[in-house]
């Protein structure tokens, strides 16, 4: 059996065009069906529906074979940012060029950011990346705070709980109808699939099936 973790949403619906090249039909809507594990149009294959943060863990830990997830999923999970995982039990075959959009830094309209983000200064800064956001900062020299919320990060600069926020942005509209700027990007970030690297050993044949015809189905797009 061939269990693939994936997450409800734009990565799920955005997923089934590369299962469908690769001949899987998952049989079940998972907007419409309560089940957690849906069956496929393949006996030997199944997908399971995780939130998508927990999607390294399960392919990691064997609770799954394959997964797709982001990218900004995978360096919050321990991944370098040039793909690696060091010592991680996770294979990332494949940048799947799906579900796109891109790391950003905001703040309100009006706040002074160069000026806050000087070699040496201290800002403080709202985000569920805490890694990535970290990381980034580090780089320019500039020390944060980082308040880690999961939600409405939009609302932490407007109520001064935050100088700026770290956030995933597809439109940029959020940004826009509560008053905040996009004022520096961080990285593109799309879905990846990662691998259990212990699963690719053992069943060989029918992972790297799935990982080809995938990869073909990319670069006929």
């Amino acid at each position: 059996m061939i269990t693939l973790a994936l997450s409800k949403g734009r990565i799920f619906d955005e997923t089934l065009p590369l299962l469908a090249a690769a001949g899987i039909e998952v049989l079940e809507d998972p907007e419409k069906s309560r089940k957690l594990i849906l069956p496929t149009n393949q006996p030997d294959v199944r997908v399971v529906l995780v939130r998508a943060s927990d999607v390294p863990t399960y392919v990691e830990y064997g609770g799954a074979d394959l997964g797709v997830t982001g990218k900004d999923v995978l360096i919050e999970h321990g991944a370098n940012q040039d793909g690696s995982f060091g010592s991680v039990g996770l294979y990332q075959p494949l940048d799947l060029q799906i579900a796109k959009c891109h790391m950003a830094v905001a703040v309100p309209a009006g706040f002074d950011y160069p000026s806050a983000v000087r070699q040496g200064s201290r800002i403080t800064v709202a985000t569920k990346y805490t890694a990535m956001a970290r990381q980034f900062f580090a780089e320019k020299g500039v020390h944060v705070d980082l308040i880690k919320l999961y939600g409405s990060m939009e609302l932490a600069p407007l109520t001064g709980l935050a100088d700026a926020i770290v956030d995933l942005v597809s439109t940029g509209k959020t940004l826009k109808a509560n008053h905040l700027l996009e004022v520096e990007h961080i990285m593109d970030i799309s879905s990846h699939l990662v691998v259990n690297q212990a699963a690719l050993k053992l069943k060989t044949a029918p992972i790297r099936r799935i990982i080809d015809t995938f990869a073909a189905a990319i670069t006929t797009v």
